[in-house]
């Protein structure tokens, strides 16, 4: 028996990933955050996000090879495209670097630091970038290559020395923002969706790592007499647009789950109004008007007001006496201070819906519950009206004393 042949490429070529599907994905990130940018524009994190997405999405439309061939065309220099997509690439990855350092120590620090990190990140990868075109300039590439330019002139005179820069820009981007990402991690307690977001962008940078070697490898093999271009050819294009998809759900996730979490916390507190919600309404008569398009937002706040509407002068009719012994009672029955209060004003609440004034003059202010708290606990209010088992235990025993004064007579 002959042992199967294996090739590597082939076996690559099934799991080829077109440069469109990344730039699809950083399109969309891109388009999650674009209103919170145009919303806090004056933020330069949030800009900072924006424009590094927007340079990735050019990263990858510029290292399609329809786009490269179109750029070599309009020029009328074979292969200019290359210092063109290398710069792209130099310059996404110094911008990842400054905005991991902007990120984790807060644009408003001003630190001695933090400053010479931004000034050395700008100026060592806006001298790549200089000295990619300058590269160039002086070298002789005159075969168009649009898939395998890496390998196919990695022992060029000057091509070999501006492929060798860019790749090692990029890697050593990739290392330091992976480090960084890794430090902070581990340094701080994190709301848990950054901490996956950072996660996702470690993951991200530690894929570029993984395609930064691969080209490494071939173009080494190149040097050597060695064929290895399968690797920088069929390997890596596939490992950078997994990487790009990685980081655009890394810088999205944690904004998406606050947005999610902000938004599941305003439909619980509106759900949590309801029973107190159903019991005003049905005292007052009247209602929140439905509107089809109105927002969680703004449901919740019409709630809201609508109870602390009826709230305001039904406090004047509640039985100030029924609501201490209430308190006490909730107490003896094992329930902690904040629940014995929201359980004795509801207690109280019911009363005064269900009886109205208990005196032909409505109590003054002052003999009243004080409105202000109530108003504020609403919600422990309404929490309290849906265990109608305890609100019926409170009632009974905070009804016994006053029983057990009247039975002598």
């Amino acid at each position: 028996m002959t042992p199967l042949a294996l090739d590597p490429a082939g076996l690559l070529a099934r799991f080829y990933i077109s440069f469109w599907i990344p730039t699809a994905v950083l399109t969309a990130a891109l388009v999650i955050k674009l209103p919170s940018i145009i919303r806090w524009w004056r933020d330069p994190l949030l800009r900072a996000v924006g424009g590094l997405l927007l340079l990735a999405c050019a990263v990858f439309v510029s290292c399609t090879p329809s786009t490269i061939a179109a750029v070599n065309r309009l020029t009328g220099v074979p292969n200019a495209a290359a210092p063109w997509c290398y710069s792209l690439i130099t310059a996404f990855s110094g911008s990842c670097l400054l905005l991991i350092v902007t990120w984790r120590h807060g644009p408003a620090v001003r630190s001695a630091v933090t400053r010479r990190a931004r000034r050395w990140v700008i100026s060592v990868y806006s001298g790549v970038i200089a000295a990619l075109w300058a590269l160039f300039a002086l070298a002789d590439a005159p075969g168009e290559r649009l898939r395998d330019l890496d390998t196919h002139y990695a022992t060029t005179p000057f091509m070999r020395e501006e492929i060798l820069l860019y790749l090692l820009a990029h890697t050593a981007a990739c290392l330091i923002t992976f480090r960084l990402i890794r430090e902070w991690v581990r340094a701080e307690r994190l709301d848990a969706w950054l901490r996956r977001g950072l996660e996702l962008l470690g993951a991200g940078n530690a894929l570029g790592l993984v395609m930064d070697s691969a080209k490494l490898t071939a173009v080494t093999a190149r040097w050597c007499g060695r064929d290895l271009d399968w690797l920088s050819t069929d390997l890596a294009p596939p490992v950078a647009a997994l990487s790009a998809i990685v980081t655009a759900a890394g810088f999205v996730l944690p904004h998406a789950g606050q947005y999610l979490r902000d938004r599941r916390g305003v439909r619980l507190a509106h759900r949590e109004l309801r029973p107190l919600y159903r019991l005003l309404r049905a005292a007052s008569g009247e209602g929140v008007p439905f509107a089809l398009r109105a927002t969680p937002e703004l449901r919740l706040t019409r709630r809201e007001t609508f109870i602390r509407d009826v709230l305001l002068p039904l406090a004047r009719h509640m039985d100030t006496g029924l609501g201490r012994r209430s308190y006490d009672a909730a107490l003896d029955l094992g329930h902690p201070p904040e629940r014995a209060r929201a359980l004795a004003a509801a207690v109280s609440i019911l009363d005064a819906v269900g009886t109205g004034a208990r005196t032909t003059e409505p109590p003054g202010p002052a003999d009243g519950p004080d409105p202000a708290g109530l108003l504020r606990e609403i919600g422990a209010v309404s929490r309290a009206l849906s265990r109608a088992g305890d609100i019926e235990a409170v009632r009974a025993r905070a009804a016994a004393p006053a029983r057990s004064v009247t039975a002598p007579e």
